[in-house]
């Protein structure tokens, strides 16, 4: 079992009893007020972000070379819709770990996440292929380039 299944409560629990030893119904109070403040800011953070992302289509992403940039192993799922701003597309069974996410942008480069309990553990970025009649230096004639004839 996970340290932060058992960890946060426990210190929630250990927090209360030394809030009501140190000041009697004053301090268990007191913190409960500040345990009740950091659930709000958690679950406003949530909501923000499903807020954010519920505007977007499912899957996609402004640019899948930024998004693999900017992902780090080990951040959860609600980290990576932030960073996308976008719900990502389920592509594994529902309900059955790993679970698989991908996110497309319009260059059809796309990122697919791997999630093992909630949490990133790998990712891949697959670009489409390049086609052989665009050269990828050589601006085209109409702008003045050395195929124009320009002098």
């Amino acid at each position: 079992m996970k340290l932060q299944q058992i960890g946060i409560p426990v210190a929630a629990v250990a927090g209360l009893a030394y809030g009501y030893h140190a000041l009697e119904w004053m301090g268990f109070f007191l913190v409960l007020g500040g345990l009740v403040m950091w659930a709000l800011l958690h679950f406003t953070r949530l909501v923000k972000v499903l807020e954010r992302a519920a505007n977007r289509p499912i899957g996609h992403v402004d640019s899948a070379v930024m998004l693999n940039a900017k992902l780090k192993a080990g951040v959860n799922l609600m980290h990576v819709i932030a960073l996308t701003r976008s719900l990502g597309e389920l592509t594994s069974p529902k309900d059955e770990q790993p679970e698989i996410y991908r996110w497309r942008d319009n260059s059809a480069s796309l990122v697919t996440c791997v999630f093992q309990d909630g949490r990133l553990h790998s990712w891949t970025l697959e670009r489409p292929a390049a086609t052989p009649d665009t050269a990828p230096n050589q601006p085209p004639p109409s702008l003045g380039g050395p195929a124009s004839g320009a002098p």
